[in-house]
């Protein structure tokens, strides 16, 4: 099952759209919080529509409960989606056990994220900054769905 993980998303809006790329790759959903708005399902379902019933939605209250549970002694792996990565996105290989972390829309992950990520990856860009959270949530779930061939 393939995994996204929002660290402290700030856009309700942004949410219910990765809700649906989630929903349409097979994704489970894993909220850090706390969120840049209060968390409420009808904000979300603004932009998730009728996707939201497709995900499955973990909140976790810290980045540290996160870690602790899923990281500790287990055989997963975390990958930073980041515009400070050097790796492309297009050389990496996913797997199965595999979560994908992306930071929050304005400031994107701390340095305590980076410093226990497995990689960094990014999608190459011209000579833009960066792209929509939501619009890179499907770039690199529809990678990772063809690596692992699910």
């Amino acid at each position: 099952m393939l995994k996204i993980v929002l660290f402290q998303p700030e856009i309700a809006g942004n949410v219910g759209a990765i809700i649906r790329n989630c929903a349409v790759f097979g994704a489970d959903l894993h909220i850090i919080e706390p969120c840049g708005f209060p968390f409420d399902m009808n904000r979300i379902k603004k932009s998730a529509l009728d996707y939201l019933k497709f995900v499955k939605i973990i909140r976790h209250q810290s980045f540290q409960i996160f870690y602790e549970t899923y990281f500790e002694k287990k055989n997963a792996r975390l990958i930073l989606a980041t515009t400070k990565a050097s790796k492309n996105l297009f050389d990496f290989q996913f797997n199965e056990n595999d979560f994908i972390i992306f930071g929050n829309e304005s400031s994107g992950a701390p340095q305590e994220v980076h410093e226990v990520s497995d990689f960094r990856v990014k999608i190459f860009m011209e000579a833009f900054r960066s792209i929509n959270i939501a619009t890179s949530t499907g770039i690199f779930l529809a990678k990772a769905r063809n690596d692992i061939n699910i």
